[in-house]
């Protein structure tokens, strides 16, 4: 695949902590924590499906890795994907619906529809990466002959014009709303603020573990959250009423920004693993025992058993808490 040529990628010794006033470190945290909360709320009123599935995460990021794309944007186009792909499916299923209601044999158009989504995805999920490119500014670096390349490679033939109308579907199908908060803003946010508070295990040394750990938790999302699930409500085999619920917790990206770094510190310092955790929760107002059970779930499925859950006296009783979880930020 042929890459255009760029400057490097930032890395973790690009990034300064504690560089930025506190004033607009708080006010920052704050719209962080109420677009949060805006977007918990969407969540827990809608039935949302989730297309963060492994093999589509593992293809933006490789994607994302070869044309040289920061970290943030990976993140942001795999949000952007998921949201467009949701409204895709919405629509998809109400057109089937009115469709039957009017003629059966109109079931064929229906059809049709899914096919057309299936065989568009790959130029979808290529359009959504470039635009979150073009939100990091990238959008002199991502040409659209460098997209119709690499998509030609694939044996996919696209012209300019039918590239640019896939971008401009993708954006009046969210109405223009792509700016969206990923998790690594808030993992971002809660270093700094914790470098401010006196926290032992240093910010920029837990940046480089939260970026590999945020990347497991996108790639083994499901398992994850359905391990999280589980625990929360003390059964195997929740039901769909009960993943439905959950839903909220899963668009809770403060809750999973406390959990990522929870889980790094314990990785980096596992002494200093109780006074990180203590820091969160004052920051976050989440419980510490959401806080513990989430870096439980993350070390789980990345190191093994041998986790911070282990030490807590009652680790099933601490995932009650996740069930709430999403009330308690601040």
């Amino acid at each position: 695949m042929e890459g255009p040529s760029r400057p490097r990628l930032a890395n973790s010794s690009d990034f300064q902590f504690g560089a930025v006033a506190t004033e607009t470190i708080e006010n920052a945290l704050l719209h962080l924590a109420q677009q949060n909360e805006q977007a918990v709320k969407a969540a827990a009123a809608e039935r949302m499906g989730s297309f963060r599935e492994t093999r589509i995460v593992e293809f933006v990021f490789l994607l994302s890795e070869q044309w040289c794309l920061e970290k943030s944007v990976s993140y942001q186009a795999v949000e952007i994907l998921e949201r467009f792909m949701v409204k895709q499916a919405e629509n998809i299923c109400r057109q089937a619906t009115v469709q039957l209601r009017n003629h059966k044999t109109e079931l064929q158009k229906w059809r049709t529809l899914k096919e057309q989504l299936f065989n568009k995805f790959t130029l979808r999920l290529v359009s959504c990466v470039q635009l979150a490119s073009k939100l990091s500014f990238h959008y002199k670096i991502i040409s659209n002959i460098t997209v119709l390349n690499f998509l030609q490679a694939l044996g996919y033939i696209c012209t300019k014009e039918e590239l640019l109308e896939s971008e401009l579907d993708v954006l009046k199908s969210l109405n223009f709303q792509i700016n969206l908060p990923t998790p690594l803003a808030y993992v971002e946010m809660l270093l700094e603020v914790l470098g401010y508070n006196g926290c032992l295990v240093p910010a920029t040394q837990l940046h480089a573990t939260c970026l590999t750990l945020l990347d497991l938790v996108y790639l083994l999302h499901e398992p994850i959250y359905g391990s999280l699930l589980r625990a929360s409500i003390e059964n195997s085999t929740p039901s769909q009423l009960q993943g439905e619920k959950f839903i909220s917790v899963k668009e809770d990206f403060m809750l999973l920004a406390v959990g990522i770094i929870a889980a790094s510190a314990f990785i980096q310092n596992h002494e200093c693993w109780s006074q990180v955790v203590e820091h969160l929760q004052s920051i976050t107002g989440i419980a510490s025992e959401s806080i513990a059970e989430f870096s439980y779930a993350i070390l789980t499925h990345s190191v093994g058993t041998n986790t911070p859950g282990q030490q807590q006296p009652a680790p099933h009783k601490a995932a009650r808490a996740l069930r709430t979880a999403e009330s308690s930020n601040t």
